[in-house]
């Protein structure tokens, strides 16, 4: 059969292709080439930032040595440059109890870093390095991400540095237990695949701006994958700058930030559109001691209005620590005080 044929054949069984359906293919690649672009751009801008941190610890030859043996290997992770002069943000669980750690910037440069102060309640630290040419990260604001919106995580994973997945916000809000035992709140839900090593990277926008810092995955599950808030690791890393810790007090809440309705709103003349939903209260807590009750609203504390979980936690200052505190509550439609004395939170 010659070509004639066959091209009548084909014409005649399968037909001449629509060349209209064409269109939505272009359509369908201009939007993936748009995808790959803010992916691309936003790595490129916040890579540079990323590091790769590894520990170690002290090995004693016996426990009643007090001569150190050497220094075992104990594990690694990531962080990220968050001011020009050296200041880098990880997780607490990364740095915790490291005699020693030695930080790689994205251009191969090795440097012995000193912890500045962690915070295992929010499983947050900063260490600092001396170093010069150093391009910061710049941080975003987790109040406003959105679920559904792009997100890419950037990290070590297994040590494979400067590793970059791309996923989506899948839920905002959540609580989370830190290795103190203590909820971490408001925490990100992502499903940019996050394994060991990712720990203390950060989470990106499509802007690359860090709205979060990568921290846990639930395993074995899927997709899963956790971080801490900007905004709760800016506050947690000005203050470990300032004084290397945290004194917090402490009213053993679990709670997530709500919408008010509009209608008890007016109702109860409020001026403030969210609050702090109570999901738990702990046993043998300052709260427990009170009438606060799972499924109350924190609407303010002290006169001051409380909007976030954020705002709450940055409320609870070491000048409360002993002292009586008036929460002003939503309960149903009812909006009363109730009175609690916040004690120390210890790590």
């Amino acid at each position: 059969m010659n070509n004639t044929a066959i091209k009548l054949v084909e014409n005649q069984f399968i037909g001449t292709p629509d060349r209209t359906n064409l269109a939505p293919c272009r359509d369908d690649l201009s939007l993936l080439d748009a995808y790959s672009q803010a992916v691309v751009q936003a790595a490129e801008r916040v890579s540079p930032s990323v590091v790769f941190i590894q520990v170690s610890k002290e090995r004693f030859a016996s426990r009643h040595q007090a001569r150190p043996r050497g220094q075992e290997p104990r594990g690694s992770g990531s962080g990220f440059i968050f001011t020009p002069d050296g200041l880098i943000l990880t997780n607490s669980h990364v740095v915790n109890g490291a005699s020693v750690i030695d930080v790689t910037t994205s251009d191969g440069r090795r440097f012995s870093a000193s912890l500045v102060g962690d915070d295992p309640s929010s499983d947050l630290a900063v260490v600092r390095i001396s170093a010069g040419d150093l391009v910061a990260a710049p941080l975003g604001d987790s109040e406003q991400i959105r679920v559904g919106q792009l997100a890419i995580a950037i990290g070590n994973p297994y040590g494979f540095q400067y590793s970059v997945t791309a996923g989506v916000v899948s839920a905002l809000g959540r609580s989370l237990r830190s290795a103190s035992g203590r909820l971490i709140d408001n925490v990100i839900q992502t499903d940019a695949a996050l394994n060991p090593g990712n720990s203390g990277g950060p989470l990106v926008n499509s802007l690359g701006e860090v709205i979060g810092v990568n921290t846990a995955v639930i395993l074995p599950a899927q997709g899963i994958c956790f971080a801490v808030g900007a905004n709760t690791a800016k506050f947690v890393a000005g203050q470990l700058i300032k004084q290397g810790r945290i004194r917090r007090a402490y009213l053993g809440v679990g709670g997530q930030t709500v919408d008010i309705p509009r209608a008890l709103m007016r109702a109860q003349q409020l001026e403030n559109g969210t609050g702090v939903l109570v999901i738990s209260v702990e046993k043998d807590s300052p709260a427990e001691q009170t009438d606060l009750r799972e499924g109350d609203v924190i609407v303010a504390l002290d006169g001051v209005i409380v909007r976030s979980v954020d705002e709450l936690h940055k409320a609870l200052t070491e000048a409360r620590i002993g002292a009586s505190c008036a929460l002003t509550v939503l309960r149903r439609t009812q909006k009363f005080n109730i009175e609690v004395i916040a004690q120390e939170a210890v790590n």
